[in-house]
């Protein structure tokens, strides 16, 4: 399969590095539109913990030095130090990664929910900007088609948590509950929604809510119920806060150590806890060491979750066998889609064979037209008949085989028609 997939992820990458690729979903728009000046078709898969980007690249190699040189000057990295953290996939390792991507598999917190929206999201910025070829949706209608299977099926999503909400059991289990507890959400996106919406049923004293635009904070507490904060209020906000979720999303730090040991400043022994959840982060790192704070980011929330994973690690088995069978159903899918513009060819070659030798012999024998038509229908028969077993053979072929070249040759077929995927991908 022409598919090329260059990205990093929490596996490969650390988080000072994975802050460098992270993308906002302006930016993602931009990197697209850039990256469409290499490359013809692209999808890129942005998340607050993997950055990939999905090509249709005949020749992957050249595709693969061609991604690298556009990360290496979109992020300012040279070749030789960004290439350590990524990985390059290509035949079919990307749809196979993909689906699992899409099943919640591959995510920081196995079974989280929110990736199949995120690959859904990227399929059609894609498609808005004409940068969906026939390969890239074939393979992104697969691998939402496995991630909706999966959740189905198996339990693996059954009581999942987001990587909000594990910050908010980790804030609850810091400070030994949340019951008359206040907190403060910095963020008004989908993770600071989810943040939020977490937060909402814990018994709090009270919560806030603040970002960036007033008018995302206004909507959101309205919705639920919380007050509002100027984002210049913002040292304001932390000096009464007890637990404090922020993913802004920011290309830098929100929350200086400076800012933060001013909030801290008259509270007396009432400690703070910061769950930074935001990649880029937003808090300085030193913010970790005022006396009184707890500063935890996102890999810490992460260490926190995956303890509390052992349910839904019991159906990651089943997960993978939906994968393994649906990427096998669509490897036979196509391998048939392959190989119909050399059946078409052969079908079209033998016609016109057909109908030729047909006139040729009808001018000589002046037959009465039911004649005709009976000598007609004999050499459709004899074509078809004659066609039927290479025909066959030619789809059933197992990848690697070089069956194709072979019936090319002994049908003496011009060059051969790039193969076009004629559907989004096999019938489930």
């Amino acid at each position: 399969m022409p598919l090329l997939l260059v990205g990093t992820n929490h596996h490969v990458a650390p988080l000072a590095v994975r802050e460098r690729l992270a993308l906002t979903a302006e930016q993602g728009e931009h990197l697209l539109a850039s990256l469409l000046t290499y490359v013809p078709n692209a999808v890129v898969l942005a998340t607050c913990n993997r950055t990939e980007i999905y090509v249709t690249a005949h020749n992957t190699t050249v595709g693969a030095q061609h991604v690298y040189q556009f990360l290496s000057e979109w992020t300012g990295i040279p070749v030789t130090d960004l290439r350590p953290h990524l990985y390059a996939m290509q035949d079919w390792d990307p749809l196979r990664h993909l689906l699992r991507v899409a099943s919640g598999l591959d995510s920081m917190i196995i079974g989280e929910e929110q990736i199949l929206g995120q690959v859904r999201s990227a399929v059609e910025l894609s498609r808005s900007r004409d940068a969906l070829d026939a390969v890239l949706a074939a393979a992104f209608t697969q691998a939402l088609r496995t991630g909706r299977k999966v959740r189905s099926d198996t339990r693996i999503s059954r009581n999942a948590v987001s990587v909000s909400s594990a910050a908010i059991d980790l804030a609850q289990q810091r400070l030994g509950g949340l019951r008359d507890k206040r907190a403060l959400v910095v963020a008004a996106g989908a993770a600071g929604e989810l943040a939020a919406r977490a937060l909402n049923g814990r018994g709090l004293a009270g919560l806030q809510v603040t970002s960036r635009t007033q008018a995302h904070a206004e909507t959101l507490a309205r919705q639920l119920q919380a007050e509002p904060v100027p984002f210049d209020d913002l040292v304001a906000a932390l000096s009464v806060a007890d637990a404090v979720v922020t993913a802004t999303g920011a290309p830098g730090v929100i929350h200086t150590y400076d800012m933060v040991r001013q909030a801290m400043a008259g509270r007396a022994s009432r400690p703070l806890v910061i769950l930074d959840i935001a990649v880029p982060r937003d808090v300085e790192p030193s913010v970790g060491t005022i006396p009184g704070v707890t500063l935890y980011n996102i890999e810490d929330v992460q260490q926190f979750a995956e303890a509390n994973l052992n349910l839904r690690r019991q159906e990651v088995e089943s997960a993978e066998e939906i994968v393994a069978t649906d990427v096998s159903s669509f490897q036979r899918w196509w391998q048939t889609q392959e190989v119909l513009p050399t059946v078409r060819q052969i079908q079209q070659k033998a016609e016109a064979i057909r109908q030729q030798e047909l006139e040729r012999t009808l001018r000589r024998l002046h037959l009465t037209e039911q004649d005709q038509e009976a000598v007609t229908a004999m050499t459709r028969a004899i074509v078809k008949k004659l066609l039927h077993d290479p025909l066959m053979y030619l789809k059933a072929r197992r990848s690697g085989e070089d069956s194709l070249e072979v019936v090319r040759s002994l049908f003496d077929l011009e060059a051969e028609p790039q193969a076009v995927p004629q559907s989004a991908g096999p019938v489930a």
